[in-house]
């Protein structure tokens, strides 16, 4: 074979997307013996922060919790997709196994849906406010937790103020709001889970890498995963941004971990790996 056929035959063979066939392991399956949390929906109309918006959200408290002590918290954008159970990361499953297994501590998880304004007559549609709250920086969101869902939450139940029991996690744009919160408010949230991270011009995130080399550093743990395969348009390049990011975290001595994959803009990644992800971001704090 001629040795430019060759080279235009390899270039075709890397160029072909990524079959994308993470799946979940062990840890987010259902097993024997280990009991399983409540999961209770509820919904929240912001009155202070994003005043009219209405959202489904979530409450997971794991079966060991039992109000003695201080309980972690994570919070999770996009929730409805993370706490299905048969969706991408399964997450009441694998905190079920892990805290069982004593491998992350009691941890309570809050799961928030995107914000939408009902229409204002009949006919008109919802206006869907995803994009406002997750792709812009400031501390708008963060404020939002911290200031409307933590106080509903801890009238019930008794949660942790160690910002490094507070964990946070999203995916895609859901991703660069877990890391805003955290860089914003690191006295409330310390621990940062980002999958396929929209770090990216939407809103102007694609800063970021470079606010991270100036500013002082952070006492934040940061998880990064990303795809090869993963979205290039107009607002940029998610493999690159992610890519960029974890540079910056590497040369600014963060405690930090990237893992680099094959996948597209998919949950599939991430969530396949998560329980592993949680031991790590978990692995020092103390147990119940």
């Amino acid at each position: 074979m001629k040795p430019i056929l060759l080279v235009a035959l390899l270039s075709m063979a890397v160029s072909l997307p990524a079959i994308d066939d993470y799946q979940p392991g062990p840890d987010a399956q259902r097993k024997p013996g280990v009991p399983v949390g409540k999961v209770t929906p509820f919904k929240w109309t912001s009155t202070k922060v994003y005043p009219g918006t209405e959202r489904d959200c979530w409450l997971y408290v794991p079966a060991q919790y039992d109000g003695s002590q201080d309980a972690c918290l994570m919070v999770f954008q996009d929730g409805g997709g993370f706490v299905n159970e048969k969706g991408h990361t399964r997450v009441p499953i694998v905190f079920d196994n892990l805290i069982k297994a004593g491998e992350m501590p009691v941890t309570i998880a809050l799961f928030i849906q995107p914000g939408t304004i009902p229409p204002a007559t009949t006919g008109q549609q919802a206006r869907k406010c995803r994009s406002f709250e997750y792709d812009s920086l400031g501390d708008r969101y963060a404020r939002f937790l911290i200031e409307e869902m933590l106080p509903h939450i801890k009238k019930d139940y008794r949660i942790t103020d160690n910002p490094d029991g507070r964990a946070i996690c999203g995916n895609s744009s859901g991703g660069i709001a877990a890391f805003t919160v955290a860089w914003e408010r690191p006295d409330a949230f310390r621990k940062v889970v980002s999958h396929i991270g929209s770090f990216t011009n939407i809103r102007g995130g694609h800063v970021y890498p470079a606010l991270v080399r100036k500013a002082d550093k952070k006492p934040l743990r940061v998880f990064l995963q990303d795809g090869e395969n993963d979205l290039d348009n107009m607002h940029g390049s998610w493999p690159l941004s992610n890519q960029d990011m974890a540079a910056s975290l590497r040369y600014k001595g963060y405690d930090y971990k990237f893992v680099f994959g094959d996948g597209k803009h998919s949950g599939k990644h991430g969530g396949a790996i998560f329980p592993d992800t949680m031991r790590w971001l978990w692995r020092d704090y103390p147990r119940n």
